[in-house]
């Protein structure tokens, strides 16, 4: 336990787009993600929507991971986890909301439990803040996209109960969009305007349309604090490159990562490489004992600067 000053470090942000079917959350969604990281590949979308996201593959080579039913908090985890050990810096949850009201998703099973209904919810909230945390601990920026519905409450008008709309209420546990820095609501004609917002770019502003420059916003305001040094990415990146078994597996890793984390790992990725041409020095490969990596990914030459 410990007293320091408080300063704002650089963050990755977790963001989620709430609207009705229709309302252009997976469109929104590639824009914001492009936005933040540029590169369309380091793009990948967690698609619960029947293969919808590949519509829009015209936009870009973006990545997709297709999850089917059962939607259950420990596929999205591993959803997740895949995505961030092949170095995706942008992660598309498209929607959140099949985890907490899909086939096999929370209501699913609780609906599926014998026993006491009040027990079993003891037993599926753990599962649910597992997902939760999976997201707030991600090492990738993380976009969510919620599905809502029209919600009235019954309100007592001349004697007589009457529903009253009260707004869109989204389809997923109550309390979900607390869990995100900056949460968009978007309306049947693609509008957005920001619910939530922490970081204080789009609070009291009037609604507008996501835009690639929307996610550059956020990106900007995400690299503005101290750089954070992440052990936990560092550890299990280290492991993986110890797991490869041939040099070739290795490169394919090593071009998953981004610039940053490359040169950050060299040593580990060299070191790794040695010790498979070492214990496989007749191996076929394309890539020789006389290669070199370079920071964008590709080999070269040693004193040539040519692949």
């Amino acid at each position: 336990m410990e007293i320091r000053k408080a300063s704002r470090q650089r963050a990755k942000i977790k963001l989620a787009l709430q609207g009705p079917s229709g309302s252009g959350k997976t469109f929104s969604a590639l824009f914001l993600a492009f936005g933040l990281c540029g590169d369309w590949t380091k793009i990948a979308v967690v698609d619960t929507e029947n293969h919808s996201a590949e519509l829009y593959s015209n936009l870009g080579t973006f990545n997709t991971v297709s999850l089917s039913a059962p939607f259950t908090p420990e596929k999205y985890i591993q959803a997740i986890t895949l995505c961030e050990t092949a170095g995706i810096e942008v992660i598309i949850l498209d929607s959140c909301s099949h985890e907490w009201d899909g086939a096999g998703g929370i209501l699913d099973i609780h609906g599926n439990m014998a026993g006491n209904s009040f027990t079993n919810w003891s037993k599926l909230t753990p599962r649910h803040n597992a997902f939760i945390q999976a997201i707030l601990q991600s090492p990738s920026h993380i976009i969510g996209t919620i599905r809502s519905k029209q919600d009235y409450v019954l309100q007592e008008k001349n004697g007589k109960m009457v529903p009253e709309k009260v707004g869109m209420k989204g389809v997923t546990r109550d309390g979900m969009d607390y869990e995100f820095s900056l949460v968009f609501e978007l309306d049947v004609k693609h509008n957005a305007t920001a619910s939530k917002d922490r970081t204080g770019l789009f609070d009291s502003k009037p609604e507008c349309r996501i835009s690639i420059e929307t996610g550059k916003q956020i990106r900007d305001w995400c690299n503005t604090g101290e750089a954070v040094h992440d052990i936990n990415r560092d550890t299990q990146l280290q492991q993986s490159i110890k797991a490869c078994k041939t040099v070739d597996e290795l490169l394919t890793l090593y071009k998953a990562q981004s610039a940053s984390v490359q040169e950050e790992q060299t040593a580990a990725f060299t070191e790794q490489r040695l010790q498979l041409l070492a214990a496989a020095p007749n191996e076929s490969s394309h890539i020789s004992n006389h290669l070199k990596p370079s920071s964008n990914g590709h080999y070269i030459k040693p004193g040539t600067g040519t692949a």
